[in-house]
């Protein structure tokens, strides 16, 4: 370790975090899980879903663009904010039109595979759908909007890692909706297949063609392993 190396304690244990970190990134490096959906290493953090929320001295703040330093006092596995992130996703799911078993996504989404993690198996809160467009007017890739969670990976992944402008936000509150840079559609944009925006989207949104059963069911990323697990293994194997 760096002669750097700071401490902050996450739920009473303390964690070795490196300058630049942030104490999400520190979490995942000591194998301690923190729930998240818009996060992706590879991309710049957004903050888009306040899934990652934990308390840091006593107050909420996103854990995936909080700097790390030394002494933080972190809460992260508690009921208070588990219940917290299981009202976030079960708005996100009443908001959209997810029907799982049906989904071609189904074992592979993020959002399905993190209602499992909370303990989220049937939506409370009533229903708030509003028509979204289905854009499958490119030759290889679809839009499904029913199924976006507005996390804005497609987005950063299109500029950061592509280095095009094919997505961003447009409208505001339940109006809000994932747009394209094309007038006739996806189709009228410069995406292509190869594209890392392609593949980084968390739910069933944003598809390639002809993919989506080529692993079967059952054989999907968290089919049998609960999300997180992955990180959680590096602790485990320490």
């Amino acid at each position: 370790m760096s002669d750097e190396t700071m401490t902050i304690i996450i739920d009473g244990v303390e964690v070795a975090a490196q300058p630049g970190q942030t104490i999400l990134e520190a979490a995942d490096q000591a194998g301690v899980y923190i729930p998240r959906l818009c996060y992706h290493p590879d991309l710049p953090p957004g903050g888009h879903c306040r899934l990652c929320t934990v308390k840091v001295n006593g107050r909420p703040a996103s854990s995936c663009t909080f700097p790390a330093s030394d002494g933080l006092v972190i809460e992260n596995d508690t009921e208070e904010l588990n219940a917290f992130r299981r009202t976030i996703v079960e708005m996100l799911f009443v908001e959209g039109n997810h029907h799982c078993p049906s989904c071609e996504a189904s074992g592979d989404c993020e959002l399905q595979a993190m209602a499992y993690r909370l303990g989220l198996l049937t939506p409370t809160l009533p229903y708030l759908r509003q028509p979204r467009q289905l854009d499958a007017s490119h030759k290889d890739v679809y839009i499904d909007r029913d199924r976006c969670i507005l996390c804005g990976r497609c987005s950063r992944a299109s500029k950061v890692e592509d280095g095009k402008t094919v997505f961003g936000f447009e409208g505001r509150g339940i109006h809000k909706r994932i747009a394209v840079d094309g007038a006739k559609g996806l189709s009228d944009t410069d995406m292509s297949v190869a594209d890392e925006a392609a593949r980084i989207c968390p739910t069933g949104c944003l598809r390639v063609k002809r993919e989506g059963y080529r692993v079967p069911v059952g054989q999907r990323t968290y089919d049998h392993t609960p999300i997180g697990s992955d990180i959680e293994h590096k602790k485990a194997t320490r």
